[in-house]
C-alpha cells in the first residue's frame, strides 16, 4: 500500500502545467524505482492469472501507451500492482513532437486532450531502456508482461507507413512479450487512413509476414495488437473485424494467438466536453468522455469476432465499475491511463480487485 495518498500530491501536480507534471512525475519515477522510495507509491499486485494470446497476465489491468514514451520508468509502473504495461510510442527516429502548448487538463469532464504527436527518443534509446529495466531480467521471479507499441514518423509518408512499421516490429520483437501497432493517434497526419479495408490489409498482411520470420528468427511467438480509433461508424468496425478476422481466427473460430485488437484511443468528437476550457484545442481526447464510445466498438468487436479474439479495452476507465463495465462490452483485458491522472495507483488495485471478483455471465 502507498505510503503518500495521491489525494496530497495531485493538487500540487495539477498546479502544474500539465506536460510539466507529467514530466515530473516520470523524472521521479525514473529516479526512485526501484529503491525504498518506491513504497511512498507502490501497490499490492492482485493475482488474478490469466491467459490472453497465448500469455499468462498476473492480473487483467494494465497501463495504456502514452505514459511512459520512452520506456524509462518500466520497473516503477510494475510497483503499481499492474498485471502489463505498455510502453511507447516508439518511432524509428527521434522526433520532438508538436509545439507546446500540447496537454490540456478538463477537470471538469476527467477528461484530457493532448497532441503530442509521438515525441520520443527514437528506438535505440527506447531498446537500451527496455533491456535495462530490472523486472524483464531471467532472475526475476514475476516478469511483468510488457507490450512495445510502435509507429510512424511524422516525416513519413503515408504511403511508407509500412517501412516505418517494419523497423519498429524489427527492433522491438525480441524485446516484447506482445507488439501494438498503433495506427490510430489522431495526432500524426492520415495516421488514422491506415484503419480503412485495403490500407489495412496491406499492412497486416507485411507484417504477419514478418512476424512469422521473426518467431523463426527468434525462436518465440510474439503476439500483435493493433490499436484502432473510437470514432469509427458500423462499417468500418465491421471491416476491421472482417480484416483481423484473417489473420486471427483459424477456420474453426478458434484464435491463432497470433492478432488482437486494442479498442481504444482517443477522441476526436467534443461533443461530451461542449463549453468547456479547452475543449476546442486539437488533439485526442481521453477519459471519461470516451468511455460509451470505447465500449461501443469493444461490444461490435465482440459480436463480430466471436468469444476467443483477444480484445484489449481502454477509454474512460476511470472508476472499478468502468473496469468491469470494459470487461461486460467483451474486453478480455482492461487498460488505463487518464484514470491513473485522475485518481493514482490506487486506481489500479481497485480495478484489478473488481475484475477478479467479476465472474462472466
Amino acid at each position: 500500500m502507498s505510503l503518500v495518498p495521491y489525494g496530497l500530491a495531485r493538487p500540487f501536480l495539477f498546479g502544474l502545467d500539465p506536460e510539466a507534471a507529467h514530466d515530473l512525475t516520470l523524472a521521479a519515477l525514473a529516479r526512485t524505482q526501484g529503491t525504498p522510495l518506491a513504497w511512498a507509491w507502490a501497490q499490492h499486485q492482485v493475482q488474478d492469472p490469466t491467459v490472453v494470446a497465448g500469455l499468462t497476465f498476473p492480473n487483467r489491468i494494465g497501463l495504456a501507451a502514452g505514459l511512459d514514451k520512452n520506456a524509462r520508468c518500466i520497473d516503477g509502473l510494475a510497483q503499481m500492482g499492474f498485471g502489463f504495461v505498455e510502453v511507447g510510442t516508439v518511432t524509428p527516429l527521434a522526433q520532438p513532437g508538436n509545439a507546446r502548448p500540447r496537454m490540456f487538463r478538463l477537470p471538469q469532464a476527467q477528461a484530457l486532450i493532448n497532441r503530442l504527436g509521438f515525441n520520443n527518443d527514437g528506438l535505440q534509446a527506447f531498446l537500451a531502456n527496455v533491456q535495462r529495466a530490472r523486472i524483464r531480467q531471467p532472475s526475476q521471479r514475476h516478469r511483468l508482461v510488457l507490450g512495445l507499441n510502435i509507429g510512424k514518423n511524422a516525416a513519413t509518408p503515408i504511403e511508407r507507413a509500412a517501412d516505418d512499421y517494419h523497423l519498429g516490429l524489427a527492433g522491438v520483437y525480441p524485446h516484447a512479450d506482445y507488439v501494438t501497432v498503433n495506427i490510430s493517434s489522431p495526432n500524426t497526419q492520415n495516421l488514422r487512413s491506415l484503419q480503412s479495408d485495403a490500407a489495412l490489409d496491406a499492412l497486416l498482411d507485411t507484417l504477419m509476414n514478418q512476424r512469422e520470420a521473426l518467431a523463426a528468427q527468434h525462436g518465440r511467438q510474439v503476439p500483435l495488437f493493433v490499436k484502432i480509433a473510437p470514432d469509427l461508424d458500423d462499417a468500418q468496425i465491421g471491416v476491421i473485424a472482417q480484416t483481423a478476422a484473417r489473420y486471427g481466427l483459424g477456420s474453426a473460430g478458434q484464435a491463432t494467438q497470433r492478432l488482437g485488437l486494442i479498442a481504444t484511443n482517443t477522441t476526436l468528437s467534443r461533443t461530451a466536453v461542449q463549453g468547456l476550457p479547452h475543449a476546442q484545442e486539437a488533439g485526442g481526447l481521453s477519459g471519461l468522455p470516451v468511455r460509451e464510445a470505447s465500449n461501443r466498438v469493444v461490444a461490435a468487436l465482440r459480436h463480430a469476432l466471436g468469444p476467443a479474439f483477444p480484445i484489449i479495452g481502454v477509454g474512460g476507465v476511470m472508476s472499478a465499475d468502468d473496469a468491469v463495465a470494459k470487461r461486460q462490452a467483451g474486453a478480455d483485458l482492461v487498460q488505463i491511463y487518464t484514470g491513473l491522472i485522475y485518481s493514482g495507483p490506487p486506481l489500479v488495485s481497485a480495478c484489478a480487485r473488481a475484475l477478479l471478483a467479476y465472474k462472466n455471465p
